[in-house]
């Protein structure tokens, strides 16, 4: 990322595309969905601006302090969340490698913004792990599974429970509440991450 800014572009479009996606589910009609928005639409914009290639604009070195603070509010309020589902403790994780980033760049020479900047091996080993495992594990999740009827080879596939129009359930929900689509989201965003932990 260091010799050409083409990869970091892609990466603020990347997060900018997810964030934008994140802030329309504000408006599903399912609560679940809307409570999880708000955090992952700033996770994705937060990330799209920490993305932004060095060579294009460098921030001040006090954007990387208000960074940590609004990340560390962020995953305070994560935590907080977490005691009624443990899918917050993402977003906690999700926060911490924000904020653990914000204090890596403000601390780097000259604010690398990323690039070759020096982190505690130990804590970016064990962010890249996590993301990793969490990139693995949704991807596999939103592998389609097809249920052949009767078991034999070239049977239809049997739809899914509460399928959409056309196969006897109810419609399809709206495309913001579908939970594949966030999850998907979720996944871009954790590609991201991994994409900026690597230099550290």
């Amino acid at each position: 990322m260091h010799e050409s800014a083409s990869p970091g572009w892609l990466l603020v479009a990347l997060c900018t595309a997810t964030g934008a996606y994140c802030l329309l589910r504000l408006r599903s009609s399912v609560e679940e969905q809307r409570r999880a928005a708000g955090g992952e639409a700033l996770m994705g914009f937060g990330m799209a601006a920490m993305a932004v290639p060095a060579a294009a604009f460098t921030p001040p070195a006090w954007v990387w302090s208000a960074y940590a603070v609004v990340f560390g509010a962020a995953g305070l309020r994560a935590l907080w969340a977490a005691r009624s589902g443990r899918h917050h403790v993402h977003h906690l994780v999700g926060a911490a490698a924000m904020v653990y980033m914000a204090v890596v760049m403000a601390g780097s020479p000259a604010h690398a913004h990323g690039h070759g900047a020096s982190g505690a091996p130990l804590l970016t080993g064990a962010l890249l792990l996590y993301f990793t495992g969490y990139v693995l594990l949704t991807g596999v999740r939103l592998i389609p599974v097809v249920t052949v009827a009767g078991g034999g080879p070239g049977a239809p596939p049997v739809p899914a429970p509460g399928g959409g129009a056309g196969t006897g359930g109810p419609a399809a929900a709206g495309w913001g509440d579908r939970p594949e689509l966030a999850r998907a989201c979720r996944l871009s965003m954790a590609i991201g991450m991994l994409a900026m932990l690597l230099p550290l």
